[in-house]
């Protein structure tokens, strides 16, 4: 039997399922990021359909009122997502601080190289003069 906490589980189980398959659909969120996101849901959708299944992860945990054990699993992997994230944004800031530096000094190349043929300009200039 499903009860009220159970209900409203699967129901937002189910919208974040379809919530992300349409950003995935319409290219606001790639797959790769998506993965995770699918996993929770189909696990809490999972959980909320097999009360015996939630009874057992309850009963493991500790927790007294089984559908509480569904919030539990949200909060960890949306923990894990948070962490996926964090690796994410940590490669990527390292890797735009890298490019930062190869552009300053490509920039500072380009400008040596502008006041070399700047000086071999005056240079030859100075040369047809005499």
């Amino acid at each position: 039997m499903l009860d009220r906490a159970m209900i409203f589980g699967l129901g937002a189980s189910v919208a974040a399922l379809v919530f992300v398959l349409e950003l995935v659909r319409r290219r606001k969120l790639r797959e790769e990021y998506s993965l995770l996101w699918l996993a929770t849901a189909v696990v809490l959708i999972v959980l909320s359909l097999s009360r015996p299944l939630l009874d057992v992860l309850a009963g493991l945990v500790g927790i007294f009122y089984p559908p509480s054990a569904l919030f539990l699993v949200a909060v960890v992997f949306i923990l894990f997502i948070l962490l996926h994230f964090s690796t994410v944004l940590t490669r990527l800031a390292q890797e735009n601080k890298e490019t930062a530096q190869q552009i300053a000094l490509l920039r500072w190349q380009l400008e040596q190289a502008q006041q070399a043929l700047a000086a071999r300009q005056e240079h030859a200039d100075e040369h047809q003069d005499n």
